[in-house]
């Protein structure tokens, strides 16, 4: 649309120039065209507001439609094919933060605080102090040289493809400006990952993309010389995400570039599809020797891997052969089934995998009662957006947690649902240079800097009001939660929560008896089937 506006002035100033001889008159209508074209040269030179910026005059109709029918506009960008609402209150907190707006609200919570599923801190009488550059936790188990002292918030998995070269510029460098990571999503780090300067943490999906032989199994060397980067704080093994789990990565080919596939090496003109499972193991006890095997080629950064829970008798074998070899990755990564994702089939987005707070407190109480639960750090990810979104999966069992649609917010993203398609129209989700245009790096960074730095100090807020000295000290029984207008209570009553080594004593727990007598370390498949 920027070019379709050049061409509206030029042709309008060729008229112009034909009216002044046969037709002065017609002059007269550059009292209602001039300032429109006014406008329009300032809507494609300004950086601060992609949508005007790609679409000159006609994006301010977004404005005006939400400024006199509000209502009607958030009809349109709430309805989220995927079945996965976003909340307007969360859209709108992320955008305040992001562009640094006031945050605060009169007349006190806009929430019906006795309609069921209506969640809430108590506060102490007696509240702490705590500084943002405190809310970090350390990631790095006993085998592991190279901890990272890791932000308790930051960016989730978006591989360059899937998002466009200035929207992994900006996040990177929003990253470096707040000191938190940046995940690269599992198609391979880029030269804009690099040019931003932020911690990454480098994602490693089915398709082994950076490190991966013609024939498309994992190379070591490649790995390895990937690896030394210093940008590189932490390596994760993608198993499965939460959008679609088990289905692999898509990459339409109307997104692939000659630059996208050089980094992945991956051919042109055909859509990049990771397989569904990984290829360098097949066994749980295969899977933790390759973790050994990253983390050593590595040099001894920390490793880990992303799930979304779904078979549970398999992560109970994962957690077996823990026992068995000794061998523990440093961080597991937990994905729900309401993450979101630019491209899966709609029935995976809307029924496989379990969703983040099942999955969650599932990953924790495998971890606690195998006992290994101090060696591994757990992250969170799936809508995270808010300090008390943070406190919550921190209560329940994390340890820090992942944004994306979050951070894709404060990139500008007006959830188009164009991701799919190549037109995304704010310059996030694209590989067109006509629309990536609109997204200016050095200012989106800052937004994203900015929703992390005021997310985190919401965090501190709510833990000092809470009165807990530390994040790690968030228990279930923090939350309350609404089950009726007369019934209330806290997590820890809603969900069982193990006691370390349950898992390796006997009689094991009755609700994990039979996932633990179906799982073998040696196999993903039910042990009575081997």
């Amino acid at each position: 649309m920027r070019n379709v506006f050049l061409g509206f002035v030029a042709t309008v100033v060729v008229l112009s120039l034909v009216a002044a001889f046969f037709a002065p008159y017609l002059l007269w209508c550059w009292l209602v065209l001039g300032p429109i074209i006014a406008l329009g040269f300032y809507d494609f030179f300004q950086q601060k507001r992609s949508i005007p910026r790609n679409f000159p005059v006609l994006g301010h109709l977004r404005y005006f439609f939400e400024l006199i029918r509000p209502e009607i506009y958030q009809y349109f960008i709430e309805s989220d094919t995927s079945g996965v609402p976003f909340d307007r209150d969360q859209r709108s907190l992320v955008y305040q933060r992001a562009k640094g707006d006031r945050d605060t609200v009169p007349f006190g919570t806009k929430k019906d605080l006795y309609e069921p599923g209506y969640e809430w801190v108590n506060h102490s009488i007696a509240p702490v102090h705590h500084a943002p550059e405190d809310m970090r936790v350390l990631i790095g188990g006993p085998d592991c040289g190279r901890p990272y002292s890791a932000s308790l918030l930051n960016i989730s998995a978006m591989s360059f493809g899937s998002l466009s070269q200035n929207a992994v510029l900006a996040l990177s460098k929003g990253a470096s400006l707040g000191n938190f990571a940046h995940n690269t999503g599992e198609g391979g780090i880029s030269r804009y990952h690099r040019e931003g300067g932020g911690d990454l943490i480098w994602q490693i999906g089915t398709g082994y993309f950076g490190c991966r032989n013609l024939d498309g199994t994992f190379s070591d060397s490649l790995f390895r010389e990937e690896a030394a980067s210093e940008q590189v704080k932490m390596i994760e093994l993608k198993l499965s995400q939460g959008a679609k789990p088990g289905h692999g990565g898509i990459l339409p080919a109307a997104k692939l570039t000659k630059e996208i596939a050089e980094i992945r090496k991956v051919p042109m003109g055909q859509d990049v599809l990771s397989p569904p499972g990984h290829s360098a193991f097949s066994t749980p006890m295969e899977l933790l020797r390759f973790i050994a095997k990253l983390r050593e080629l590595s040099g001894g950064k920390p490793v880990g891997f992303k799930l979304c829970v779904g078979k549970r008798r398999e992560f109970l074998a994962v957690c077996k052969a823990m026992a068995e070899t000794g061998i523990t990755p440093d961080y597991i990564a937990v994905d729900g089934g309401e993450g979101g994702t630019g491209a899966a089939p709609l029935e995976f987005s809307n029924h496989i995998g379990a969703p983040l707070f099942d999955g969650l407190i599932f990953v924790h109480n495998a971890l606690v009662g195998f006992n290994v639960r101090s060696k591994i750090r757990i992250l969170a990810s799936g809508k995270v957006t808010s300090g008390f979104g943070m406190v919550k999966r921190l209560a329940l069992g994390a340890d820090a947690c992942y944004s994306a649609r979050g951070m894709m917010l404060a990139l500008g993203c007006i959830q188009a649902l164009k991701c799919n398609s190549n037109e995304c129209p704010v310059g996030v989700a694209t590989q067109k240079p006509s629309l990536m245009v609109g997204l200016v790096p050095t200012l989106k960074s800052v937004r994203v800097a900015n929703f992390h730095r005021e997310t985190i100090e919401s965090l501190c807020e709510m833990l000092g009001a809470i009165g807990l000295s530390k994040s790690s000290d968030l228990r279930p029984w923090h939350i309350m939660t609404r089950i009726s207008q007369t019934e209330v209570r806290h997590y820890g009553e809603i969900f069982e929560y193990l006691k370390e080594g349950d898992l390796l004593k006997s009689p094991l727990p009755e609700s994990y008896q039979r996932a633990c007598d179906a799982a073998s370390p040696h196999s993903f498949a039910h042990s009575l089937s081997i």
